[in-house]
């Protein structure tokens, strides 16, 4: 009788329509990743994925970081406990894997992934980011191609009209190197303190493949050229 209580009390009309089930939403990281994967599809550019554990040789030393190289105390990264075995401080690795595929024909790719640096976690930076690179590899690329492209896909990401500049910078694997800048997305350009009321936010660094990074991924730089 007690059990026929129970059932009774807790009866389920099957005929009732069913309760709708909690659906979840994707991480912004990756609506992000989706988005710039979209956008480099359309300028012709496919989606390599490479490994984010790597060698010294790879991470640093065919794109140009020879051992105590200077830049390399902005990239210190997490090693293992194998001798040269470390987590990747910057998805560029992935161009050596991406020309050593594709050796000798030109090709378009960006490279998304994780990377890893050895920083104090703040409000601003993280031990662990996402990075997306694009390379280009072909005859007769030039710097103005890589200024069409990086411009381009500012203003199908962030808006059309966006406004850019490139500062000369420095990278080991790039020769000439830039940093991109674009109009601040809050103030349009008049100083806010996202953009630290300079107006511009910087977006991306640059710069034409070195020719020795080129040369380490099978290509003569005689012959092609990249970004």
């Amino acid at each position: 009788q007690a059990l026929e209580s129970e059932l009774a009390r807790g009866a389920l009309d099957v005929r009732l329509p069913g309760r709708p089930q909690t659906v979840g939403a994707l991480h912004p990281s990756t609506q992000t990743l989706r988005e710039i994967y979209a956008i480099c599809a359309q300028m012709g550019f496919e989606v390599l994925r490479s490994r984010e554990v790597e060698d010294d040789l790879t991470n640093f030393q065919l794109l140009n970081f020879p051992p105590y190289h200077p830049a390399r105390d902005m990239q210190d990264t997490f090693f293992s406990t194998r001798a040269n075995v470390l987590l990747r401080t910057h998805t560029s690795p992935g161009q050596i894997h991406a020309m050593r595929k594709h050796y000798p024909e030109p090709f378009r790719a960006v490279l998304p992934g994780k990377c890893y640096r050895y920083e104090q976690v703040t409000m601003r930076s993280e031990c662990m980011f996402h990075q997306v690179e694009g390379i280009a590899v072909g005859r007769n690329i030039t710097m103005a191609d890589l200024k069409g492209v990086v411009t381009e896909f500012a203003r199908m990401m962030f808006g059309a009209g966006r406004k850019l500049r490139f500062r000369p910078s420095y990278f080991p694997f790039t020769e000439p190197s830039a940093e991109a800048d674009m109009d601040c997305i809050l103030c349009h350009g008049e100083g806010c303190p996202l953009c630290k009321h300079s107006g511009w936010l910087e977006i991306m660094g640059c710069g034409m493949v070195h020719p020795n990074v080129l040369q380490n991924g099978g290509y003569d730089p005689a012959e092609f050229s990249g970004f």
